[in-house]
């Protein structure tokens, strides 16, 4: 964790966006580009972002923002006339704007993490060796070993000889 402090402007976001790339990650320490997130395949940038949104639900700029959509629905004539669809329209549109920005500082996140050497971060897809990396790719993020082996899920069990009779401590 001292190296991310040491190396990020905002380390907590670094380390929480670290764990839910370990989370995801098969037994190689890869993860992306797809996820499966409850019987559907999710981009892995996208599933990082919408976790990460519940830690801002609160947030007064949040708040503002969802002000200001409705604003804007209202100034252009577009805000639906049932308040349950309005504020369902409301949240989409706060959603999606959220997970724009969250693009960005998630982006900027694993710059850090990649610039330590915890990470890795290639892309897949269309285009592979395209010098615009924006060419339908999709990001794919792997674990350093030495972050796979601190993040590791499984424990190994500490495997004790058996007991045998008169060997007991006293």
């Amino acid at each position: 964790m001292a190296i991310i402090a040491h190396s990020s402007s905002r380390p907590r976001y670094a380390f929480m966006v670290l764990n839910l790339i370990a989370e995801v990650a098969g037994p190689d320490g890869s993860a992306g580009p797809w996820i499966e997130q409850d019987g559907q395949s999710v981009l892995l940038r996208d599933w990082l972002c919408d976790a990460l949104v519940p830690m801002g639900h609160r947030d007064p700029r949040r708040i503002a923002l969802g002000e200001r959509v409705r604003s804007a629905f209202e100034d252009s004539g577009t805000l639906p006339a049932s308040s349950a669809d309005a504020d369902r329209a409301i949240e989409d549109e706060v959603r999606a704007r959220v997970r724009a920005a969250g693009k960005s500082n998630l982006s900027r996140a694993v710059s850090d993490l990649v610039r330590v050497g915890l990470l890795r971060r290639h892309y897949q897809g269309f285009r592979v060796d395209h010098h615009n990396r924006g060419a339908q790719r999709q990001a794919v993020y792997t674990l350093a070993p030495v972050t796979r082996r601190l993040l590791s899920r499984a424990v190994e069990p500490i495997m004790r000889p058996p007991a045998v009779q008169q060997q007991l401590p006293l």
